[in-house]
């Protein structure tokens, strides 16, 4: 029986639980969120923000550009097809199969490998964009050893844009209805969500503040350049997990956030 707690957790567990995790879901994730996803869609969140109308990457097109825990692969299939040198990791190696029966079905290549965000397995200065849409950042216990690692693999002055839960949702229940606007969690407390399968942890999702996330950003290199909180459209009726229209009318769900590496002078 899954049981969830609030406990810590090491990077290796963390990373374990991870790859445990989006194993067993790869298939009824994309059976549950496929038709909303698209197979090559840029979708940075559920409010539904879309990067071939909000272009928070700019013009893709003959650019180096790494995806950080793509899942299956549609946003470096879009970006492959509008011109990008797009690749892409993820640490689950079902999602990678589920990513290559997309690439069957739309005649376009994700290319990808399996790995861990904490040891990104790309060469130092290789890539003009580093991309993420909910891909790692949210699952690892450290998150300025992954924005290191990212910050390495991105050439002077290269552009970061993720997206993740918004911290401010961390306060509140995961529930979308109006019922979920209460605070029942201290903003203040970072032990992670774990959900425990007969004492070994299967699923881990970590919380940062707005204040974390600014100093893992510019300890790791980096220079922030704006946040985009999404706001829930008008006719946009979706619910994911704590996601929805109910709810999301008053508060934030998403945090996507830009910034770029430092380059330093000399």
């Amino acid at each position: 029986m899954v049981e969830p707690r609030r406990i810590e957790l090491t990077e290796a567990q963390a990373s374990k639980a991870s790859r445990t995790y989006w194993n067993s879901a790869a298939a009824e994730y994309l059976a549950e969120h496929g038709d909303f996803l698209g197979d090559d869609r840029f979708v940075w969140c559920p409010e539904g923000v879309d990067e071939a109308d909000a272009q928070l990457l700019g013009n893709v097109r003959g650019k180096s550009i790494l995806e950080v825990g793509c899942g299956a692969g549609q946003c470096t299939r879009w970006l492959t097809a509008q011109g990008a040198q797009a690749v892409a990791f993820d640490i689950s190696v079902e999602q990678l199969q589920v990513s290559r029966t997309l690439d069957r079905k739309t005649g376009t290549t994700a290319r990808a490998v399996a790995a861990d965000a904490t040891a990104i397995p790309f060469a130092d200065a290789t890539f003009d964009i580093a991309c993420s849409a909910f891909g790692a950042l949210p699952f690892v216990a450290d998150a300025g050893t992954v924005l290191r690692e990212i910050a390495r693999a991105l050439k002077p002055g290269g552009l970061l844009v993720f997206s993740v839960t918004h911290p401010f949702r961390w306060s509140m229940p995961d529930d979308p209805s109006p019922h979920g606007l209460r605070i029942i969690h201290s903003y203040f407390d970072r032990t992670p969500y774990v959900e425990v399968d007969a004492g070994t942890p299967i699923y881990a999702e970590y919380h940062r503040t707005v204040g974390d996330w600014i100093r893992d950003l510019t300890e790791a290199g980096f220079v922030v350049d704006d946040l985009l909180e999404p706001e829930w459209p008008a006719g946009h009726t979706g619910v994911w997990g704590g996601w929805g229209p109910e709810r999301g009318q008053y508060v934030p769900g998403t945090a996507i956030w830009s910034a770029h590496k430092r380059v330093v002078a000399g």
